[in-house]
């Protein structure tokens, strides 16, 4: 920029809202208060009288005006803060459209009162940076000159994503973080409160369209969400929108917004601020071009030789309070927007401050003239400073304000009046996912919502021990609960889908929850091994009784009759099966495992044999007693021997064929009761289980026939009644065990087995040995010779 003497005319032109404060070093500021409106075009009339027929303004928006004024009094009365120099101000109009922007950029970069571009009529008023503007396009507009000149521009509203490229505008700072940012907080508040059925508004022009076009993706990323507007309304605002309005629109109702929430510009209160604010008047500053459309349209008055919209016959006193003025026009708490006017100015003055402690090693920097503007950018980036409200303030490397918004929940009242509650923050540097935080106490929502936080969603929460199923031809949010399966929970509410639980796990009844299982198997601990325990003992010793009791009287006739090695072998084998029960008691190991079902297929073989040995000596015995028969080679222990050795050894094959090829083996059954993790004994081969089990009631079923047979033979003591009766209560027992056994699991199964060795074993020791022991101890007069021979004789 170039410095000449000018002796040109002033501005033909001039903007007419314009606020100059003079200084060494000057900071421009470019505003968005006033509003032009004018006829429709007249080609009778010059230009310039279309364009300023009519001024609307913003009362608020004067705000912004008075924070510049404020900061730049602040500094110049700080004796610390550039001491040898003052700043001055000259703050402009946009007026909201391109071309005035455009003008007030290129006033600003002229000599006062003289529009000569590019040129500098004198060397005051030094221009060393432009605040400006309110939104992004005024801010674009402004920064596509300014830029040339390599000027700092300091934003104070919102700026777009895509002016954001440092490499576009390298001289822009932002007060305020990327407009990106706040809407990633909006669907962060969203997910809070589980927000899914929403509504989006937005102003039918460029920034709207962008608004649309970034959050969309965001909600959809981070959905799910519907665009559908609920009954009852809660309004999540951006920063971009406040409770402004224009100067005629005093009575504007805002009760339809109470209990909103918005992301505002974070502010603060600068300590003397509300001072200031009660000393303005209308004539509290010369060279304000502001003040006199601000008064006269907040108060609804005229100053003198003033045409003022509204009730022209109402004159200004001057002595009106601001803080009478309705909060919708203006307010007395420092805004967002004014708050970052406020610190950009304090940016620019310490970054200049640094460049005077730099230089003043060597010489005095007077009057500003050497500041170069590089210099101000290199500050700039690397100033850290506190303001007076207490606020740490620096800038990001791509020229960011390290700052965040504020989470402000707007209370209306009956009168109009507002008050801004701030209920959070949202900090952009934050971690993904920690950007929110919130005081929910603190909200007050809207009257309409009387069940306290409002719900908006297409469906009710499916609470833990459901998931969500979709509802076909809805929106994607409405969906109804469908009950967990047994064995999946799910922990959290609103589950897409119910997880399982781990195998060592199941879902308690709510299903909400994986418990660990219990472990079971049929201990000697618990009421029923106990009890199965004491019979299978008691059986014993029972069967050892009677086996004493057989060994005492060896040498009466009952014992002698029907061989007496049998009877010792068929005791042994069954007070080895009544013991064998035990093996199936207790936590299951390898060794019992593979030793329960075959010791007790043996042993059980070995009894079974014993009894048919039984029957058939005595049918061969009453055979053999008939005149020529050749039989009698045949009576004798030889054939009873024969038949125990023959059909144990074929019950011995197949168990020795059953553990070579597939034996039993330690198992846990996870899924056969729910809550229970069984510790059993897999059989290995069912083939072969089944053909151990099989051949013992083939043994069974084969002693039946025979024993019912000869039951009416002639003998002294004739045992086959006795063993007919005992192998129809061992058929009846295995033939009932299978079902019931195949329908039970886990120590049920077990228990059932058990029982159905001691109750098979135990009618064989009864049916047979019961009517003997009888004789032997309480008829022992029938234990006797002759009584035989009569008894054999009554039976011919």
């Amino acid at each position: 920029m170039h410095s000449i003497n000018c002796a040109a005319d002033d501005d033909p032109l001039p903007i007419p809202h314009e606020f100059y404060q003079p200084g060494d070093l000057l900071i421009g500021g470019i505003v968005s208060q006033v509003f032009n409106f004018h006829n429709t075009p007249d080609f009778t009339l010059q230009p310039a009288q279309m364009l300023f027929n009519e001024h609307i303004s913003v009362p608020k928006n004067y705000q912004h005006n008075l924070a510049l004024a404020f900061a730049i009094k602040e500094i110049n009365d700080n004796p610390s803060l550039l001491p040898n120099f003052t700043l001055g101000f000259h703050i402009l109009n946009s007026y909201y459209v391109p071309r005035m922007t455009y003008k007030a950029t290129l006033s600003l970069l002229s000599t006062q009162w003289k529009f000569i571009p590019n040129f500098k009529c004198d060397t005051q008023n030094k221009l060393v940076t432009i605040i400006g503007g309110h939104t992004a396009d005024i801010s674009v507009n402004a920064a596509t000159i300014i830029s040339i000149y390599k000027i700092p521009q300091l934003t104070y509203g919102i700026f777009s994503h895509e002016y954001g490229e440092e490499m576009l505008f390298p001289y822009l700072y932002q007060m305020v973080p990327n407009e990106a940012s706040q809407f990633m907080g909006v669907v962060r508040l969203l997910q809070h409160f589980r927000w899914t059925w929403i509504g989006l508004a937005a102003t039918n022009d460029d920034e709207g369209d962008r608004f649309l076009e970034t959050i969309a993706p965001l909600l959809t990323e981070n959905g799910p969400f519907v665009s559908l507007p609920p009954v009852h309304k809660v309004w999540i605002l951006t920063c971009q929108w406040d409770f402004a309005s224009f100067s005629f629109e005093k009575n504007w109702d805002v009760e339809s917004f109470h209990g909103a929430i918005s992301f505002t510009v974070h502010s603060n209160q600068p300590p003397g601020f509300p001072k200031f604010l009660q000393d303005i008047s209308p004539t509290w500053a010369t060279g304000d071009g502001f003040m006199k459309n601000f008064w006269e349209q907040a108060f609804s008055c005229s100053l003198k030789n003033s045409d003022v919209l509204g009730d022209s016959n109402k004159t200004c006193t001057g002595d009106e309070k601001l803080e009478s003025i309705p909060m919708i026009l203006f307010e007395m708490s420092m805004m967002g927007h004014s708050y970052n006017v406020y610190n950009a100015v304090h940016a620019v003055a310490h970054a200049l401050h640094g460049i005077y402690i730099s230089r003043s090693k060597h010489r005095r920097l007077a009057g500003g003239g050497n500041v170069q503007l590089w210099q101000i950018h290199h500050f700039l980036k690397n100033m850290m400073f506190n303001n007076s409200a207490g606020d740490t303030l620096s800038f990001h490397e791509n020229g960011e304000m390290k700052t965040g918004f504020d989470v402000t929940n707007w209370v209306t009242f009956t009168n109009g009046s507002f008050a801004r509650v701030k209920v959070g923050r949202l900090d952009p540097w934050a971690p993904a996912g920690e950007e929110l935080t919130l005081r929910e106490d603190r909200i007050v929502w809207h009257k309409s919502f009387t069940q306290g936080q409002p719900v908006s969603v297409c469906s009710g929460n499916c609470y833990p021990g459901s998931s969500r199923k979709k509802r076909e031809g809805e929106k994607f949010c409405c969906y109804d609960c469908d009950p967990c399966p047994q064995g999946m929970i799910s922990e959290q509410m609103d589950m897409d889908s119910c997880m399982k639980c781990p195998q060592d796990q199941y879902s308690n009844k709510h299903q909400n929850q994986c418990l660990h299982k219990d472990i079971s198997f049929l201990s000697f601990k618990e009421s029923l091994g106990i009890i199965l325990t004491l019979l299978a003992i008691s059986f014993s010793l029972i069967t050892a009784m009677v086996f004493r009791i057989f060994q005492k009287h060896q040498d009466t006739p009952i014992v002698k009759a029907n061989n007496q090695n049998l009877t010792y072998i068929l005791l042994i084998s069954l007070l080895l099966c009544f013991l064998c029960s035990l093996l199936f008691i207790g936590q299951p190991v390898k060794i019992t495992c593979l030793l329960r079902q075959t010791t007790f297929g043996i042993v059980f073989s070995v009894a079974l044999s014993s009894v048919l040995a039984k029957t058939i000596t005595v049918v061969v015995a009453f055979i053999a007693t008939k005149p020529g028969s050749r039989m009698r080679k045949w009576v004798g222990k030889r054939l009873a021997h024969s038949i125990i050795l023959s059909c144990s050894f074929i019950q011995a094959g197949l168990c020795s064929l059953w553990l070579s090829t597939s034996p039993p083996f330690q198992d846990t059954d996870m899924h056969s009761l729910p809550g229970k993790i069984i510790l059993e004994c897999n059989e290995g081969s069912t083939a072969m289980f089944y053909s151990v089990l099989g051949y013992m009631g083939f043994l069974a079923i084969v002693s039946f026939m025979v024993a019912f047979l000869s039951r009416k033979l002639p003998d002294s003591f004739n045992e086959a009644k006795f063993i007919t009766f005992s192998m129809l209560v061992f058929c009846s027992v295995w033939v009932s065990f299978v079902p019931t056994y195949l329908s039970t699991k886990g120590k049920s199964m077990v228990a059932v087995e058990i029982f159905s060795i001691l109750a098979s074993s135990a009618g064989l020791l009864g049916c047979i040995f019961s009517p003997k022991c009888y004789i032997i101890m309480l008829r022992p007069e029938l234990n006797n010779r002759e009584h035989m021979i009569r008894m054999k004789r009554i039976l011919q």
